[in-house]
């Protein structure tokens, strides 16, 4: 009865009256959340946290204590646990430790406002789901966060965060993190614990490198790394097999990163100081949909621009860039093209001013009028004994590219254009080929990179085996049920990709010791040999869409780790 007796005091009118300048909780607020489970005190001027609120779930209403003889429906002893505290747009300084008398709360919200520390009872809130800390002046995250085991978000950005412990790896079921616009200049290792991740957002900071762990971020579908001091991006990246979103704008890049990862749909590269675009960069985006370039120094498209068949939108506004490929009209699915403020040569200015579709019509009407030109790109209806060769390619690029003609076999013409010189890629793609051609075979010693993916192959001659530098290939989008053995030979290989073709058993590829990417997603495989969990160079392994019962389905979706893992497990000892 004294502690009801000292609470009513505590609420004395007097003490209202003297604390004008204090905004308190009305009371039917209060009983209103013992109700509902939910307090919203959002924007009531707050400088600090009223005690009733964290002993909302402690103490008696005060009602009861004045009076017993209330409703049913008021019974506070049958109140719900507060499980949502609303807190935002306030002048709070600091939280206190009796945080800890609210343990049931699973959202909290104290974003905007004026904390610079949090006490580490908040570590105690173990049904904490999500938790708002943005736009206030932390320095510091408590490593007690750290152990909020069911916390999904954190939203941190807009305080003046300089690290973050390594403990933050421990929040294994965060799927939402914001870190943007602090002082981070570098991350915690264990950061790429944080397998649940689907959004990191890490803009606006003073990072010069992303931790090489960022890459075992596998569910990872969109990365903000923009506005930082960033010179590189490392090629583990394309280790993360979900990420479609990568925005890398207002960086120190001077190359565009080499990026295969196999489901990025949008790049944004734009303010950083690229100056060259690299055939091989551009040939890594198979999936791409969204290109950004803007506000670079590129001077030149490489031809392979037009091998990008799933670009909708191209915008390099603001570079050097003087001429422009006609074949880039080719591009089936282009739909906005993006010059401003480049020197264009040849291209009136008024024509950029019309749009894309004027653009590309123009575009298209040159390849027409200018058929004699080695930059002409076939187009459907032209006959292969009629192709051109387009001798830049072969001469500079040491590429030999007859690729999306839908012919049934290569020309002469091609194979006799490359004659002299060192072909290192090729790319036979997107035709009717039903066997390799044989005059591929004149390249054996230079050649590293193959592309016979979308064609009507129903076996791979022994001959592909004769390739010593061999380092790619892809064959996806064929009829193939079977490789030759001889395939184990060549030690040079490190990404074989089959995916969408007829194999039911495993290809013997398993000794090949410097494969890094293999891709036998939807097949017909019946089963998933053990030894290949033995392949220690293996990092990036795509098996879904196969009838195989083992290792089940939530273990391939977990990606190679978890399922190499499995398959040592397998391994009869």
């Amino acid at each position: 009865m004294s502690r009801f007796k000292r609470a009513g005091q505590g609420d004395s009118l007097a003490g209202f009256k003297t604390e004008k300048t204090e905004p308190t909780v009305p009371s039917g607020l209060l009983k209103a959340a013992g109700k509902s489970g939910q307090l919203n005190l959002s924007g009531r001027g707050l400088k600090e946290v009223p005690q009733e609120v964290y002993r909302l779930n402690v103490d008696p209403p005060l009602d009861a204590q004045q009076n017993v003889s209330f409703a049913e429906s008021d019974r506070w002893w049958e109140q719900a646990d507060l499980t949502k505290l609303l807190l935002s747009s306030n002048q709070l300084t600091q939280l206190s430790d009796d945080i800890r008398l609210l343990p049931a709360l699973m959202t909290l919200d104290l974003h905007d406002n004026q904390m610079s520390s949090l006490p580490s009872a908040l570590g105690e809130l173990q049904e904490l789901y999500e938790l708002r800390l943005s736009h206030n002046q932390l320095s510091a995250l408590p490593v007690e966060v750290c152990s909020l085991k069911k916390l999904s978000s954190i939203t941190l950005q807009q305080n003046r965060l300089e690290s973050l412990p390594e403990e933050l790896g421990q929040l294994e079921n965060l799927t939402q993190l914001d870190l943007s616009n602090n002082l981070l200049k570098d991350l915690p290792s264990s950061l790429g614990r944080l397998t649940s991740l689907l959004k990191l957002n890490l803009s606006h900071n003073k990072l010069s490198a992303l931790p090489d762990s960022v890459a075992q971020l596998r569910n990872l579908k969109l990365l903000d790394c923009s506005n930082n001091q960033l010179t590189d991006i490392s090629a583990s990246l394309s280790e993360m097999l979900a990420l479609e979103q990568l925005y890398l704008r207002h960086n120190k890049l001077r190359v565009l990163p080499k990026l295969p990862a196999p489901a990025l749909k949008e790049l944004y590269v734009g303010n950083n100081h690229i100056e060259k675009l690299e055939a091989e960069q551009l040939s890594c985006l198979k999936a791409i949909s969204l290109l950004e370039l803007r506000d670079n120094k590129i001077q030149t498209l490489p031809e392979q621009i037009t091998t990008l068949s799933t670009l909708t939108r191209l915008d390099l506004t603001n570079n050097d860039i003087s001429t422009l490929p006609a074949s880039i009209s080719l591009l089936p699915d282009l739909k906005v093209l993006l010059l401003e403020g480049n020197p264009l040569r040849g291209i009136r200015r008024d024509l950029l001013t019309k749009g894309t579709n004027e653009l590309l019509k123009y575009l298209r009407g040159r390849i027409k009028e200018e058929p004699d030109k080695a930059e002409e790109q076939q187009t459907a209806m032209t006959l292969p004994s009629q192709a051109r060769v387009n001798v830049h390619n072969i001469k500079t690029l040491k590429l030999l590219d007859y690729s999306a003609k839908q012919a049934a076999d290569v020309p002469d013409e091609l194979f006799d254009a490359a004659a002299e010189s060192s072909v290192t890629s090729v790319n036979f793609s997107k035709n009717q080929l039903t066997s390799i051609p044989p005059r591929l075979a004149e390249f054996v010693s230079s050649v590293s990179d193959i592309n016979l993916g979308f064609n009507r192959l129903t076996c791979c001659s022994p001959d592909i085996c004769k390739f010593p530098q061999l380092t790619n290939i892809d064959l996806r989008n064929n009829q193939l049920t079977d490789l030759p053995s001889e395939m184990k030979d060549l030690t040079k290989l490190r990404s074989v990709t089959l995916n969408y073709n007829r194999f039911k058993s495993f290809p013997q590829l398993i000794k090949l010791v410097n494969l890094s990417t293999l891709d036998l997603s939807n097949n017909d495989l019946l089963s998933v040999p053990p030894e290949l969990g033995l392949c220690s160079s293996l990092r990036c392994l795509s098996l879904e869409g196969n009838p195989f019962r083992s290792p089940r389905a939530a273990i391939v979706a977990r990606g190679t780790d978890a399922v190499m893992e499995y398959l040592r497990s397998r391994i009869p000892t």
